[in-house]
């Protein structure tokens, strides 16, 4: 039902919960399922004591400053969303003068701080996974084709860690301008093809739109997957790229689907559509909220409450928040091969004991 302010409540707990949307201009259809999916968790946390102040921040870093303000001004004692990163970091500056924390959605790290936390996608975790399953296979020599983009600057840093983590060692690191990966792959195959090639695995964090270039750039290049294993992200996580020749045994880190297939299958019986793949983050936050307010009474938003090492359970698999702000996650690797992605290293119930 409409609000004073001219937002939407969802409940009428004694808990009051900011949820930040982009409910009209850039990215309101996304925005739209992010707040059916809070419905939907509202709605099967069997009506907890709370109540979402859903705020519309307009696609825009000046609507989520205004829609935080006013959420807040309604008593939220916590922020979910927003979807977008400056838009987070609009909301982040009004909630921590206020003293109470955020949980957005925005998949770019460097706007988690303390305070301030992502439960989203983040790549850095899917790095990670992939990287330490390629070494417990054996991988030690890995090479990279990275693309010159911003999601390309924060997975080669977290790509080198991983590696250099694990003992392994980084044979080489092309970049190359979006959508003309050519040269570089030229530059790469005297390590990657052909009978002397050095490395045993090759990391690819390319989009599934772009990937058919880079595989066909591979290919022509004599590539063989078979000798080096191409690796990659959840961004690989597309029906579209599994007959690619130069992605077979390939192997990415994403969550486990099972999860997200059962809580769209709810989602599509409540609401008609099938949900984007970002819409269990509002679930989760809703259900987060429920039930730390069910069990940390006035301690439910503390930091050491939202920080807790053993994490929480969500649609996609357990997360938990580090103290920086960033969030991480249990997850499956896929390996492809025959036009499917098929798991072959589950994701863990239980996170490892946090790093100091």
């Amino acid at each position: 039902m409409p609000a004073a302010g001219g937002g939407e409540r969802i409940g009428a707990g004694s808990v009051k919960v900011g949820l930040v949307l982009p409910l009209t201009g850039q990215g309101s259809t996304v925005g739209a399922a992010l707040r059916n999916a809070a419905q939907l968790a509202y709605d099967e946390a069997q009506q907890p004591d709370l109540t979402l102040l859903v705020e519309d921040d307009r696609g825009s870093p000046d609507g989520a400053r205004d829609a935080t303000q006013e959420a807040l001004r309604q008593g939220a004692e916590i922020v979910l969303g927003p979807l977008f990163a400056g838009s987070v970091q609009a909301a982040a500056a009004v909630a921590r003068t206020a003293g109470k924390p955020v949980i957005g959605f925005s998949t770019d790290a460097t706007v988690a701080n303390q305070g301030v936390y992502l439960l989203s996608f983040l790549p850095q975790p899917e790095v990670d996974r992939v990287v330490e399953d390629a070494v417990a296979g054996g991988k030690r020599s890995f090479a990279a084709l990275i693309p010159e983009t911003a999601y390309g600057n924060a997975v080669e840093a977290e790509f080198r860690e991983a590696v250099a983590r694990k003992g392994a060692r980084v044979a080489a690191v092309e970049r190359y301008p979006a959508g003309a990966p050519g040269p570089a792959v030229e530059r790469l195959a005297r390590v990657i093809a052909g009978p002397g090639a050095t490395a045993d695995a090759l990391f690819l964090p390319e989009t599934a739109d772009a990937m058919p270039a880079v595989a066909a750039a591979l290919t022509k290049a004599g590539f063989s997957p078979a000798r080096v294993r191409p690796l990659g992200t959840a961004l690989w996580n597309d029906p579209a790229l599994y007959a690619l020749p130069a992605l077979q045994g390939g192997r990415f880190a994403a969550p486990d689907r099972v999860g997200f297939s059962n809580f769209s299958g709810r989602y599509q019986a409540r609401f008609g559509s099938v949900p984007p793949r970002v819409a269990s983050l509002a679930y989760d936050a809703v259900l987060l909220t429920a039930a730390l307010s069910r069990r940390y009474g006035s301690q439910r938003f503390a930091a050491a409450t939202l920080t807790n090492g053993s994490g929480f359970a969500g649609v996609d698999g357990t997360f938990r928040f580090r103290p920086d702000g960033q969030s991480e996650r249990s997850l499956a690797v896929y390996e492809i091969r025959n036009n499917a992605a098929t798991p072959v290293s589950p994701a863990s119930r239980v996170l490892a004991k946090p790093a100091i």
